[in-house]
């Protein structure tokens, strides 16, 4: 019985190989899942949110006078006029405010 223990570790070192399945390196196929994982992150993720921010991009690009918008604050108003970096919104007779473009979140129509 002692002799079996003794060859124990010798054998335990010469059956740990670093080829995997198919003669795959063992570090490939342990990566593997990792790489899975970012694959389907990728898709449901992070694809959708880039092709979300694209399209509020060209949304945004698009803006002109007269056109009836939702800020992300929760205020319609009509487009009054058109700046570089922001929006002038009349939202009630008489009032006229200014917002950045980025707080445009959809535009409801024209009027």
């Amino acid at each position: 019985m002692s002799l079996f223990l003794a060859h124990l570790p010798i054998i335990a070192q010469a059956s740990g190989g670093s080829q995997g399945p198919g003669g795959l390196p063992g570090l490939m196929v342990t990566m593997m899942p990792m790489i899975l994982i970012f694959a389907v992150m990728y898709f449901l993720m992070i694809r959708p949110q880039q092709k979300k921010a694209k399209e509020h991009e060209a949304l945004l690009s698009h803006l002109k006078t007269g056109d009836r918008i939702l800020t992300s604050g929760g205020i319609y108003g009509v487009i009054t006029g058109v700046k570089e970096k922001s929006l002038q919104l009349k939202i009630a007779e008489g009032v006229v405010i200014e917002v950045s473009r980025g707080a445009v979140a959809t535009v409801v129509g024209k009027d």
